[in-house]
């Protein structure tokens, strides 16, 4: 067991989500490393002393770079805005230290291919926060398609589904502003990650994208950004699909919900129910057929180090503290994390490609 001092940029909902994670993340899970809360960073020396005192980090800096380049800093984890996630990481690889950056990965798709070609040309860990990935029920998942458990999939679909922003007469703030921080930058790198992890690589799409409250209290004349996206797509392994993202979907809280479809049975799974999958079996005698609820318990992964009974569940706040566990285990036996930069990259390729294809209006490669 040795110490790894953790730097921590940005302390709002993720800095502090990824901050408590680092915290307890030993204890939960036993790992080698333990890390010591060494430097948080925000954007006044004000704010940055409140989250140190909050979070317990030894020191604090308003100044990203005095956290990077500090020795004692030996691993970071990016929870600031998107547009400050290129220059933190690139920095951070010249010193080959290894970095966890809260998803999108970068502003643009040209960022995000320079924070890539950074990562591997250091070497260095390199990891996205696509969290919700990581619950026991969708790691399970994982484990059956791999299994072939409901036989060549398919169809897949996919939603993304949230209504903090359905109120059009809430007045505007950052999330509707600039293209990074609509709801195809903000909610659909989620449910594109799961597509890729559970299907495969989307090589054609077809997408609409649209911004529905175009007059909102704040938007000063301006349009904002996107409300909802769609697309209907296609699969290299000849699955095909249909993925939606909405923030003004009324009544959902936690939408993140997906359907996978095989030629031996289907499982679905809902966020808003994140401790349990239903999976329905074609094997199964016709009398018995159909969908079964599977609570998950310490059977399936990472599950029992938070609790040791079936059905008692977990919540968002684990799911970080598994992402924190990936991460210090990659880096303690030098192996790739995931996911990856890389495939933080690809993900950003296919919501390029969905601009593209809602601008022409027509099929595009992905």
């Amino acid at each position: 067991m040795r110490k790894i001092g953790i730097g921590v940029i940005g302390g709002g909902y993720m800095g502090k989500a990824h901050s408590v994670a680092m915290s307890a993340v030993g204890a939960m899970f036993d790992t080698a490393l333990r890390p010591t809360l060494e430097m948080i960073c925000a954007s006044s020396a004000e704010t940055s002393e409140r989250y140190r005192l909050a979070y317990g980090f030894k020191r604090a800096t308003p100044d990203w770079r005095t956290l990077v380049t500090d020795p004692r800093v030996q691993a970071i984890v990016i929870a600031s805005p998107q547009e400050t996630h290129r220059p933190i990481a690139e920095l951070a690889f010249s010193l080959k230290k290894p970095v966890l950056c809260e998803k999108p990965l970068g502003c643009s798709l040209s960022d995000s291919e320079a924070m890539v070609a950074a990562a591997e040309a250091a070497g260095a860990v390199n990891m996205v926060g696509f969290n919700y990935i990581c619950t026991p029920a969708s790691q399970f998942v994982r484990t059956l398609l791999a299994q072939r458990e409901i036989g060549t999939i398919t169809w897949f679909r996919g939603e993304h589904a949230e209504d903090f922003d359905a109120d059009p007469s809430r007045s505007a703030n950052w999330r509707n502003f600039g293209r990074a921080n609509g709801t195809m930058g903000d909610l659909a790198p989620h449910m594109i990650n799961a597509a890729l992890t559970l299907v495969g690589p989307i090589d054609r799409l077809c997408a609409n994208i649209a911004s529905v409250y175009t007059e909102r209290p704040g938007l000063d004349g301006q349009n904002g950004n996107d409300d909802i996206g769609q697309f209907m797509c296609h699969f290299t392994n000849g699955a095909t699909g249909h993925l939606s993202f909405s923030r003004i979907s009324t009544g959902r809280k936690m939408g993140f919900a997906y359907e996978v479809v095989g030629s031996a049975g289907a499982i679905r799974f809902d966020q808003e129910d994140q401790n349990a999958l239903w999976l329905y079996r074609l094997s199964d005698p016709p009398a018995e057929r159909g969908f079964r609820k599977i609570l998950t318990g310490p059977a399936h992964p990472d599950y029992a180090a938070f609790c040791l009974g079936a059905g008692h569940g977990t919540g968002y706040q684990d799911q970080i503290i598994i992402e924190a566990k990936n991460f210090l285990r990659a880096i303690e036996s030098r192996q790739p994390a995931w996911p990856s930069f890389r495939d933080g990259l690809n993900v950003h390729r296919v919501i390029e490609a969905a601009f593209v294809s809602h601008s022409t209006g027509s099929w595009v490669d992905v």
